[in-house]
């Protein structure tokens, strides 16, 4: 009853000691460009994350994901979208454990089934099998966070007021923490991307489903949304922490994804 990683060696390396090397490259890179570290000692109830090939958005992730540690929670529930599977609502996945090169998680299926009793919760197998909008986490969650358990969540056709007072129950317990997981625009050119990007960022950073609904062309828009509203229930504060394009990495300019991390603080 393992949920098998189906992306291992093509988003991210399938060796362990690939991944820690490029944790600790990223980590260098960022102590080293950061003139003000206080934002390292941040305690977010939740992040945004994106969701691509380490190459390419590894860095902007791992940002959001050592900054999450500081929180030590209990339980980190991962939220994305669903890009490979049909289907209506929200799937969790009810294995025992995670899979990830470094070892495996563990499933809070408890968790779940509280969570089953109060919201509609599917387990949709075919959804979880190569879905990387939430596998992507979990390698920086066993890094980050190897005392905690994980819940994968899934969302396909829903609307995001329907995830609102999920999230929002979720975030009632103060030892859990929240990834929101997301791309922003797909294979634009640069100058393109970065205008509905800034959309996007805009609309992050000011807790605005109205200015997100203005051309952010996020793939986990969804998610995004729903945290924004709950996040502007709470009177939370919103910090972005990166934004980049695969071009970054690639240097094409012609056909780009971009990349946003964020964090929401109490």
């Amino acid at each position: 009853m393992i949920r098998l990683a189906g992306n291992m060696g093509a988003f991210y390396p399938a060796n362990c000691s690939e991944i820690e090397k490029m944790i600790e490259h990223w980590n260098g890179i960022l102590d080293e460009a950061l003139t003000d570290k206080s934002v390292l000692d941040e305690k977010p109830r939740a992040i945004i994350v994106p969701h691509a090939g380490y190459i390419y958005s590894g860095f902007t992730a791992n940002i959001a994901h050592r900054i999450l540690a500081n929180s030590r929670p209990k339980r980190v529930v991962v939220i994305g979208p669903s890009h490979h599977v049909y289907f209506e609502g929200v799937s969790a996945s009810m294995q025992e454990s995670y899979q990830t090169p470094c070892g495996n998680l563990p499933i809070d299926k408890a968790y779940i089934e509280e969570l089953t009793k109060e919201y509609p919760l599917e387990f949709v197998p075919e959804a979880h099998h190569k879905e990387h909008s939430t596998e992507t986490q979990m390698p920086f969650i066993q890094h980050y966070e190897p005392q905690a358990k994980v819940v994968e969540l899934i969302y396909g056709k829903i609307d995001y007021r329907q995830l609102v007072p999920l999230i929002d129950t979720i975030l009632s317990d103060p030892e859990n923490v929240v990834v929101i997981s997301s791309d922003l625009s797909h294979f634009y050119t640069l100058e393109e991307a970065k205008q509905l990007d800034n959309i996007c960022l805009a609309g992050v950073a000011e807790e605005s489903v109205e200015i997100l609904e203005k051309g952010c062309e996020a793939c986990g828009i969804i998610g995004i949304k729903a945290i924004v509203e709950v996040a502007k229930k709470h009177g939370w504060k919103t910090q972005l922490l990166d934004y980049r394009t695969s071009a970054d990495a690639s240097g094409d300019t012609s056909r780009v994804v971009g990349y946003m991390s964020a964090l929401i603080l109490p």
